[in-house]
């Protein structure tokens, strides 16, 4: 068996590159002693199907969340630039 801990994924915080564990136990190793029985928790009543999405969160640093917010903010208050149609409308790019 491979050494979990080795085990990771390559995100984008930031602009910069950042290893994140990759398992369930690379994760948990992780966290801080109070969040392990929450963690534990939520991974153990999570369908399969919406796992890795609840990995992500966790195994994901605070900045992560933190750029996540920015984005959200600046989207609800109607900056759309950077922002790439999903259905090839180009006139939908920029500021709205």
């Amino acid at each position: 068996m491979s050494d979990v801990a080795a085990v990771t994924w390559t995100t984008y915080v930031g602009g910069r590159p950042v290893e994140v564990p990759a398992t369930i136990e690379g994760i948990r190793a992780t966290l801080d002693e109070a969040d392990t029985e929450a963690y534990d928790a939520e991974v153990l009543r999570t369908p399969a199907q919406d796992l890795h999405r609840v990995l992500a969160r966790w195994a994901l640093p605070a900045e992560a969340e933190d750029e996540d917010d920015t984005v959200v903010a600046r989207l609800r208050a109607g900056d759309f630039s950077g922002c790439v149609p999903q259905d090839g409308n180009e006139r939908r790019t920029g500021v709205a």
